[in-house]
């Protein structure tokens, strides 16, 4: 396929670069349903934005991420807006150094902001160095772009690497939101560490060989990876030997993969609107509720746990794991405890509520009890506990100055406390008021008990304050409310 013009090259960049700006003025970064209302609409004016903008390249060196520098360094220019280039330095090739020296040197003479960082790849033996390299490059960038208090990320992905991914994700066997390949305009807070973070690829029209003609008609210097000609990486594979022969027998193919990643994301967002509105019919505060979910048939059901688990920054797990996870919770027992692991959280069942919580909430360590006094503090923090006793004035109350002599315990169940909620209420075992209250099992192992000296029970959060006599009551006292960290 013919290579555009090196003028539509520019043309291309900046329609592309006017859409990412007209839908970061919306603030498309807030939900992905807005990310696609501006998608395939023509830039507006963008007057009341130029002062406030700034955004950085993601440089590498290369010929893609070199060509990208420069339409921005042009587009930057005539715009008014501060631009950046950020560089990782990897340490993987024997070149590296040299290739960090390339890209500072290029920024100098263009008078572009430069900043690196380099790396030490991690979990590389699980993960394969590709993956591995890919975490900590996108991980750097986005704290790169923190650090100098930059909302917009361009990388320089092109329509190439769109049809390659739109291969591997078919290969791989991906549902919709796969094969949807990479949008113009998305957040990745699992990759960059900031949900509110932007990254545009304003190149996705461009086919590598637009970018080819306009660095050799710029007579841009640019570098090699020798790791591109690599073929035990899954992309360099496809690029080097799967993808010459679809050319050869398919032209243009490229064009064709894209328009069908378009065609997917359309059908994504469709798929994103329905789950947003089972989601509302399904959930109550918190959780989702079981007899609302088991309306839907098993394709929505999984839609919206797959939409409910996106929200949440969680990974989209295989089909086999959601149906074996929708199994489970839609046939338990209404008293079985429920608790499935995901790889970043853990998705439970408490009578007919469906819970997600952080994955590390069963893997904290159990905290040693801690002694406290109260001076009159409107709250008291306990880090280790993951939460904040706050006093507050209450009618018959615990007495104020009573309660200032008195040495305290904050600490977790040990088994076989009781509570009385009120003088002319009944003392029940926590169990039993947790079960009334319908505390999910797994929040009570975590709730914190109040204890004086003597382990008179005070306090048990979840449930409220312990009406014992050898606690000194006031017409106006005070009593405790715990709010979880969490929460």
């Amino acid at each position: 396929m013919a290579s555009k013009p090196v003028m539509s090259v520019t043309e291309e960049f900046e329609r592309a670069l006017g859409i990412i700006r007209t839908r970061v003025s919306l603030g498309a970064g807030r939900s992905r349903t807005d990310l696609y209302a501006t998608a395939d609409k023509p830039s507006e004016s963008f007057g009341q934005a130029e002062h406030s903008l700034s955004m950085a390249v993601a440089y590498s060196g290369g010929l893609d991420s070199s060509a990208l520098l420069h339409l921005a360094h042009d587009y930057a220019a005539a715009h008014r807006i501060k631009l950046f280039a950020f560089h990782v330095h990897h340490g993987i090739s024997a070149n590296a150094d040299a290739w960090l020296a390339h890209c500072e040197r290029q920024c100098r003479e263009l008078g572009i902001a430069f900043d690196a960082d380099r790396i030490s790849l991690k979990d590389r033996d699980r993960s394969g160095l590709e993956e591995a390299a890919r975490v900590g490059r996108y991980a750097t960038l986005g704290a790169l772009c923190r650090k100098h208090k930059v909302p917009l990320l361009l990388t320089a992905h092109q329509q190439d690497d769109q049809a390659e991914t739109v291969l591997l994700q078919l290969l791989r066997g991906s549902g919709v939101a796969g094969i949807s390949g990479m949008d113009l305009l998305n957040t990745a807070p699992e990759l960059l560490g900031d949900p509110d973070l932007l990254m545009g690829r304003p190149l996705l029209a461009v086919t590598r060989g637009d970018l080819q003609a306009f660095i050799v008609e710029r007579g841009i210097a640019f570098i090699e990876d020798e790791s591109n000609a690599d073929p035990r990486y899954a992309r360099n594979a496809l690029r080097r030997h799967v993808m010459p022969e679809l050319d050869r027998y398919f032209p243009g193919f490229q064009q064709r993969l894209a328009r069908s990643a378009r065609h997917a994301q359309a059908a994504q967002r469709l798929l994103d609107q329905l789950a947003a509105q089972d989601l509302v019919a399904c959930v109550d505060g918190k959780s989702i509720l079981v007899d609302r979910l088991k309306r839907l048939d098993a394709d929505r059901m999984d839609n919206l746990l797959r939409h409910w688990l996106d929200l949440h920054g969680s990974r989209m797990p295989s089909t086999a794991w959601l149906t074996e996870m929708r199994v489970q919770l839609l046939n338990a027992r209404e008293d079985a405890r429920i608790r499935i692991t995901h790889a970043d959280c853990e998705i439970r069942r408490h009578r007919n509520r469906i819970f997600l919580t952080p994955r590390s909430f069963a893997e904290v360590s159990t905290p040693a009890p801690v002694m406290f006094r109260w001076n009159g503090e409107a709250r008291l923090h306990f880090e280790d506990f993951g939460g904040t006793l706050h006093v507050e004035s209450a009618a018959g109350g615990v007495d104020p100055d009573w309660l200032r002599g008195e040495d305290m315990v904050i600490r977790l169940r040990q088994g076989g406390e009781r509570l009385k909620l009120a003088a002319n209420r009944p003392t029940r075992s926590l169990k039993q008021h947790y079960q009334a209250l319908n505390v999910p099992a797994w929040e009570r192992e975590r709730l914190p008990l109040v204890v004086t000296a003597s382990d008179d029970l005070l306090f048990a959060a979840g449930i409220g304050m312990n009406w014992s006599a050898n606690q000194k009551r006031a017409e106006q006292g005070i009593h405790f409310i715990w709010t979880s960290t969490s929460s």
